[in-house]
């Protein structure tokens, strides 16, 4: 039994089912509690403007009301986290420092920083299981090794899972919050952190805790309809509730309980949540590689992809900035980044869209891409977004195969027949008829006119011809050691 603890909130933003703050009320007497905003993380982000920052902030004001309602409080401060943890846990006197997981290699690197600056003054540093439902060796092989491919990982998370691997974690203990010392008081602005509002409500962004259960209150109503409608960007079909679980204002066993509750009961909901529960599964997988895999970060997982050459040059500057723009000439790829653009979020099927278009049909780098979601997306995570790019770009674990290759107007005929989406964020196009929205450069000339949409003066002509850009991805990945000779048609 420990004296006192500090509990270092990261991206846990919540008081309930949490890992480290359960432990520390049942392992300790007094519990203090802290967030950093962290000048090393915030001060390499590029804009201003950050929609992430806002919505941290406004969690961060929840969860010390919150926590002042239980009769403790949240101590805030912005600064090194490295160096101010350490500092913060001697001025408190604290027996140790408690804290959850972390996968990402440089914050990994800070932790075990930490836990020896800790160390050196006789604190003790623990960390916890909080971000996925099973991490280290938890989940592995039967020759004890970790796995590479999604289908054999994902049977073998459902085999190990047990009832008491989605209880939440709040165990009773007899530990009291502690207020925040005077001189320790008061949230930073977000113009003394140096940022900017971005207007989160307006994009019907809820922040907290309160934001995640309102949240998933909402797609409770269609968990049951989650498989048949989450591949349409034009409909209410996911969850949206990404964003809550990248800065931990919703527990992932919280979710995850649901959603095999759900599927084991066989009612109308079961499809759904079995579908619902293997898109978590997948977070897990990709957190999982990131962890025992961390090479991913900046190269190929598969060390042979890393000999394929990627366009560069003034054309494919032109073309990354065309593809940023959403100007790419193919409506679907062009709606999908100007929502992003918009709003800081992009749906999970036009995701997978825009990256096959910029990799094999520009012929662009992943690592490009996968930097551009990694500043503009609110839900950013380093290895759900590395994890999908390299799926995408046929380089990682478990991708897709380098010779498919999405086909932007399938894609847009399929998932957005009617031209809802493209429409929304592409209001030029909107006189045109449905069938030919999908590839507006095919419709004649006079009926262009026709419409007030003139491909080339309204709207952009294509970058590429598709047929002609796979032709060359084809001959692109057919340098890597073990290509087939030729790739089946499609």
């Amino acid at each position: 039994m420990f004296d006192s603890i500090l509990v270092w909130f990261r991206r846990d933003l919540r008081d309930e089912d949490n890992a480290a703050l359960a432990e520390a009320l049942r392992r300790a007497r007094r519990v203090h509690c802290v967030f950093v905003f962290d000048r090393e993380i915030l001060d390499r982000l590029p804009r201003r403007d950050d929609r992430r920052v806002e919505f941290i902030h406004q969690s961060v004001a929840e969860l010390g009301e919150v926590l002042r309602a239980r009769g403790g409080g949240l101590i805030v401060r912005h600064a090194v986290a490295r160096t101010e943890i350490p500092r913060l846990a001697r001025e408190l006197g604290v027996d140790a420092v408690f804290a959850n997981r972390d996968y990402e290699p440089a914050a990994k690197q800070r932790d075990a920083e930490v836990a020896r600056e800790l160390a050196a003054a006789g604190i003790g540093f623990e960390d916890f299981k909080d971000q996925v439902v099973f991490d280290g060796a938890e989940v592995l092989t039967q020759s004890g090794r970790p796995y590479t491919v999604f289908t054999p990982y994902r049977n073998a998370w459902l085999k190990r899972l047990a009832e008491d691997d989605l209880a939440p974690a709040d165990g009773a203990g007899g530990g009291v919050l502690q207020p925040v010392p005077p001189h320790l008081a008061g949230l930073p602005t977000l113009a003394e952190l140096g940022f900017a509002p971005t207007g989160l409500a307006a994009l019907g962004i809820r922040c907290g805790m309160s934001g995640a259960r309102a949240t998933l209150d909402e797609f409770r109503n269609r968990l049951g309809r989650y498989h048949e409608q989450r591949d349409f960007p034009a409909v209410r079909g996911v969850s949206y509730l990404s964003v809550h679980l990248r800065f931990g204002t919703v527990s992932i066993r919280r979710l995850a309980a649901l959603a095999n509750a759900a599927r084991l009961a066989a009612g109308a909901d079961a499809e759904g949540a079995r579908v619902w529960l293997g898109e978590l599964i997948w977070r897990d997988f990709y957190f999982m590689i990131l962890d025992r895999f961390p090479h991913v970060v900046g190269r190929s997982f598969k060390p042979e992809y890393d000999v394929v050459v990627w366009e560069e040059g003034e054309v494919a500057d032109a073309n990354f900035r065309a593809w940023c723009e959403g100007r790419t000439g193919y409506p679907l790829v062009d709606a999908a980044m100007r929502q992003l653009a918009r709003s800081g979020y992009m749906h999970n099927r036009l995701r997978m869209v825009v990256a096959s278009f910029l990799c094999k049909d520009l012929g662009i780098d992943w690592r490009r891409g996968e930097a551009f979601f990694a500043e503009h997306l609110n839900d950013f995570d380093l290895a759900a977004n590395n994890g999908g790019w390299q799926w995408s770009a046929s380089t990682g674990c478990d991708a897709q195969p380098w010779f498919r290759i999405f086909n932007p107007v399938t894609q847009s005929e399929r998932f957005d027949p009617a031209g809802c989406f493209i429409r929304r964020y592409l209001p030029e196009l909107a006189n045109l008829p449905d069938r030919h929205i999908h590839a507006p450069w095919l419709l004649p000339a006079a009926e262009q006119r026709a419409c007030s949409v003139v491909i080339g003066r309204d709207y952009p002509a294509p970058l590429v011809d598709h047929a002609l850009a796979r032709t060359r991805t084809l001959a692109r990945y057919g340098v890597v050691k073990g290509a087939a000779d030729a790739a089946p048609a499609r």
